[in-house]
């Protein structure tokens, strides 16, 4: 019989055991094993593995002519599993938060003046997936039981959830004037039904009600962690009305500004949780990148949904971002096979047909396959961080997170 060469933990020696106890072939098939001694060998280590943590879970590396990494071949088996079972679907997790939010956030903006209180209110009609809220409670979970083990949120760590979540609709309405949008999420949007002063004004409002809240939390380090995404959506708004003239730029200004208008308010609202939590800064730094990954990924996304979706599955009109003169992923790279862009991407597509000879050469192009791509490049890097921290239901959940964002259509 072959030599077995083990580096294995005390779990791995036991499985080591049972598969010399229960005559395990190693010979003559490529797996190693005889189909009933590895179904009895799945059913010892779902029975005494299933409740290490993750770091030791089946981690024998036992080698042999034939034998394989059983405990990484279980192992995946297992995760695939709980990635799929509904305990660990990330809205399940935080439903019960998640479902009284719009309602706290509509107490917050209670305002004097009638009119104020209807304008500031309008988009947070319950329309809305609440995804970066559910995605910070997440983070704040998985953070909370890294350090202690105790299944928890703290309040302090669900009202950032909640800031995040007025920022983004503040930032929604001020956008929606910027970009002299018709409509949000299926209906007409704020600057049609109130005018672009009070659209502008209400969003105003909901970012002051916003840092109210944020100071009631009375952590200087949390505050100043939080205060950095609202200047981050200013520079990355300021960023998107100009473009690079080297083409080499252009891509890396796309990324910067893409994390400054979207990416810095999962980013840094998952960190400060983790700041909430009392964690050390290693796991701060994961809970940041973790959510750094995923906003880009989102953006990703976001910006090829806009040449593969359609107005009504959308909730908004597609093709904005090139009549807007923007040149997003799709379009900086279709660029490097159809340099003729270049140019409309300079005079930001004004001339009469450029949006529709745009929008015919990213189709031609690789663009949307790329951008496709790269979005999985950073949803991949956003597993891997999370996959630092102690294993856990929430842990797992953030993983469906990342294959959320990359499955969405709208």
């Amino acid at each position: 019989m072959a030599t077995t060469v083990l580096s294995m933990s005390g779990t791995s020696i036991k499985m080591l055991n049972y598969c010399l106890k229960n005559d395990v072939c190693v010979h003559g098939m490529k797996t190693g094993f005889t189909g009933a001694s590895l179904r009895r060998l799945s059913m010892y280590l779902k029975h005494s593995c299933h409740k290490t943590k993750k770091e030791s879970l089946c981690t024998a590396k036992v080698r042999s002519h034939g034998l394989p990494y059983l405990g990484q071949r279980f192992k995946g088996r297992q995760a695939e599993k709980d990635l799929n079972s509904p305990s660990t679907h990330p809205y399940t997790l935080v439903e019960n938060h998640l479902n009284g939010i719009t309602c706290r956030i509509k107490q917050d903006l209670k305002a004097i003046d009638h009119e104020l209180l209807h304008v500031s209110e309008y988009y947070f009609d319950g329309q809305g997936k609440l995804f970066r809220p559910m995605l910070i409670m997440l983070m704040a979970k998985a953070a909370n039981f890294h350090e202690t083990q105790m299944d928890r949120l703290l309040a302090s760590q669900e009202k950032i959830a909640m800031i995040a979540e007025m920022i983004h609709t503040a930032s929604l309405m001020h956008d929606d004037v910027i970009d002299a949008a018709d409509s949000r999420r299926g209906k007409p949007s704020i600057n049609q039904v109130w005018g672009q002063r009070k659209a502008i004004i209400g969003g105003d409002f909901v970012m002051a009600m916003a840092s109210i809240e944020l100071a009631r939390i009375r952590n200087e380090d949390v505050v100043s962690v939080v205060a950095q995404i609202t200047e981050d959506l200013v520079r990355g708004e300021f960023m998107q009305l100009g473009s690079k003239e080297r083409e080499e730029e252009r891509f890396t200004h796309y990324l910067n500004k893409s994390f400054k208008k979207t990416a810095s308010l999962l980013a840094n609202s998952c960190k400060a949780v983790a700041i909430l939590g009392q964690c050390d800064e290693g796991v701060e730094e994961v809970a940041f990148e973790y959510g750094k990954n995923i906003g880009i990924s989102f953006q990703l996304i976001d910006d090829l949904l806009d040449f593969t979706s359609c107005d009504h599955v959308m909730g908004k009109p597609t093709a904005a971002d090139l009549k807007l003169g923007l040149a997003t992923a799709p379009v900086l790279f279709a660029a490097k096979k159809y340099p003729e862009l270049n140019a409309m991407i300079m005079r930001r597509f004004t001339e009469e047909g450029d949006v529709e000879t745009a929008r015919q050469l990213v189709a031609k192009s690789d663009g949307v396959a790329e951008t496709r791509e790269l979005a999985q490049n950073h949803s991949r890097e956003a597993v891997r961080q999370i996959h630092t921290l102690t294993n856990s239901k929430y842990t797992t959940a953030l993983e469906r997170v990342a294959d959320m964002v990359l499955s969405r259509n709208k």
